[in-house]
């Protein structure tokens, strides 16, 4: 979480949500700090409080406080705001969500959902199908290896570097390019 400075008064937070493209994550932080800027120039400006997305997500979570409803409504409807918000929607994912709200009722809204995660049995049916053709690849592709080092090749040995290499090439290589590409199954 990230805080600018500000006077403990009451007051109003406009509460915005941000769902960014990953590949915009670097223009976002930059855009962010400059509408920040802008921010604080704003008549009743009390400070923001920032909370970046935690592993797995994109959304940013920002409360902006101001001394009154109606300065924090100057501030959501103002052509600052609108022309700021035009130039990041090419960053966001989804469009902006803005909220204003008093008293502690924001405090206890969950910032980040967790992650959805894909059902067992998609999980269990890719995992299988990848490591089922591996077994039949990654065996023969290093038996030259095994004939070549007879002690690479004994019994249990051979097996290990073979199971090694399996995972090594599911952890690093494979799973990452896969997933990606089946997404749109594995998460629905």
């Amino acid at each position: 979480m990230t805080e600018q400075p500000h006077t403990m008064t009451a007051g109003v937070s406009v509460l915005i949500r941000h769902r960014v493209r990953p590949q915009a994550l670097g223009d976002y932080e930059h855009w962010l700090r400059k509408t920040i800027d802008v921010a604080a120039g704003f008549s009743g400006h009390q400070g923001v409080n920032i909370f970046k997305p935690t592993c797995g997500h994109t959304q940013y979570d920002i409360a902006v406080r101001f001394a009154s409803q109606a300065e924090a409504e100057a501030w959501v409807q103002s052509r600052e705001r609108q022309a700021l918000i035009e130039e990041a929607e090419h960053y966001l994912e989804l469009p902006d969500q803005v909220e204003i709200s008093s008293g502690i009722d924001n405090w206890f809204q969950p910032l980040n959902p967790p992650p959805k995660q894909p059902t067992r049995w998609k999980q269990w049916l890719v995992t299988s199908l990848v490591i089922w053709v591996l077994t039949m690849v990654v065996p023969p592709v290093l038996s030259p290896l095994f004939e070549q080092v007879p002690p690479l090749g004994l019994w249990g040995i051979r097996h290990a570097i073979s199971a090694g290499v399996i995972v090594a090439l599911v952890i690093y290589l494979v799973m990452p390019r896969l997933v990606p590409r089946i997404a749109h199954w594995l998460y629905r």
